[in-house]
């Protein structure tokens, strides 16, 4: 009986967790992935190349041509759990009403979370431009130029999405091109979608990055593998020596995320944005390099490796609480892994957040 309600109540968790996902499945992640997530690493199917077409010779027929599909290791670095006592009860007799309302809950937050870790690493992984300024005169026109790129990086134009935050959002709800949401399909409206305007599903994404205006992208070129490393269940914690006739809500959540190409996969700032440059270590094992240059004389930066949430604008310096660096010069970083993600935040006179940047460190970037 246990292990049924154990695995009740993760399916349960797991379509909560899903429906709350602003960034889906489908819609911004694909799931092509071998290998299971618990397992600490999961292989990626890479192609780049299409199959071949030739003539064909109707006497002598055709050769036949041979693919290889390569792999790319991804590791699993996150690793969340839910623990939460309901106290005064035992994991019998926890009302049914009660226990429905802490699985909504721990849907609710892990989708959050995973969002937060999946947006990060598509700020990281994306080609990054900027615009001087965004209205309603000209966000059709930078879309469309965001179209115009991935064109020609002959990214698919069919499921591509465009992640907008509120404040953009709102400029382009007073586009004349934009189309409404009445006129999408009721299967593609329960993703999320709200519109769609130059061939993009538009998504409102209330996200606080610092200057971020929208990101753009195929659910082709990123990927999510994600499972229950311990399913959720209700924990009598009676032989804990502490609590008694109490449970808890228990269970552990591992994924991660991964962008395959980067120019399948577009941020756009404004008014400025931090560009970033990377290089390998020169000490220790595990070192790297990265640099930046303040975008306004006078202004510090500061940095932090895989942040919890991107800096949002007018972050205090004191309330970021990063590591300093000096604009122009190159800050060797220790203690790096492939993967992880480095973000620096330019703070101007009076100590507030004003632009910032991001890079995915690879083993090219890091001393072996």
């Amino acid at each position: 009986m246990a292990h049924t309600l154990q695995e009740r109540y993760s399916a349960l968790v797991l379509a909560k967790l899903r429906k709350e996902l602003v960034l889906k499945d489908g819609v911004v992640f694909n799931n092509d992935y071998e290998g299971s997530p618990s397992a600490g690493a999961v292989k990626i199917p890479v192609r780049d190349t299409e199959v071949q077409v030739s003539d064909y010779d109707k006497a002598n027929g055709i050769a036949g041509s041979t693919g290889t599909t390569g792999y790319e290791t991804m590791n699993i670095g996150k690793d969340k759990a839910v623990n939460e006592i309901i106290e005064g009860y035992d994991a019998q007799s926890v009302p049914d009403k009660l226990v429905a309302e802490r699985l909504d809950s721990a849907g609710y937050s892990l989708a959050k979370q995973v969002d937060t870790d999946g947006g990060n690493t598509l700020l990281a992984g994306a080609t990054i431009s900027g615009v001087a300024s965004l209205t309603k005169d000209n966000i059709y026109g930078t879309i469309v130029d965001i179209r115009t790129a991935m064109n020609k990086a002959n990214i698919p134009a069919a499921n591509r999405y465009l992640l907008v935050t509120p404040d953009t959002m709102s400029l382009i709800l007073k586009s004349p091109e934009y189309i409404a949401a009445s006129n999408l399909g009721d299967e593609v409206k329960q993703t999320g979608a709200v519109g769609k305007i130059a061939g993009f599903l538009v998504i409102e994404w209330n996200d606080s990055t610092a200057n971020l205006a929208m990101l753009a992208g195929h659910p082709r070129f990123a990927t999510r593998a994600m499972e229950f490393s311990v399913p959720i269940k209700l924990q009598s914690l009676d032989g804990s020596g502490k609590y008694i006739g109490a449970a808890a809500v228990q269970g552990r959540n591992v994924y991660d995320h991964k962008v395959l190409r980067s120019v399948a996969i577009r941020a756009v700032f404004t008014p400025a944005f931090l560009a970033l440059t990377k290089a390998v270590g020169t000490s220790a094992a595990g070192d790297t390099k990265v640099t930046a240059t303040v975008l306004t004389g006078g202004d510090t930066l500061a940095y932090k490796k895989n942040p919890a949430t991107t800096c949002a604008y007018g972050t205090a310096s004191t309330a970021y609480n990063g590591t300093s660096m000096t604009s122009g010069t190159a800050k060797a970083i220790s203690g790096c892994s492939v993967g992880d993600i480095i973000e620096v935040v330019e703070f101007d006179s009076n100590g507030k957040a004003v632009a910032v940047g991001y890079v995915t460190l690879t083993a090219a970037d890091i001393k072996a």
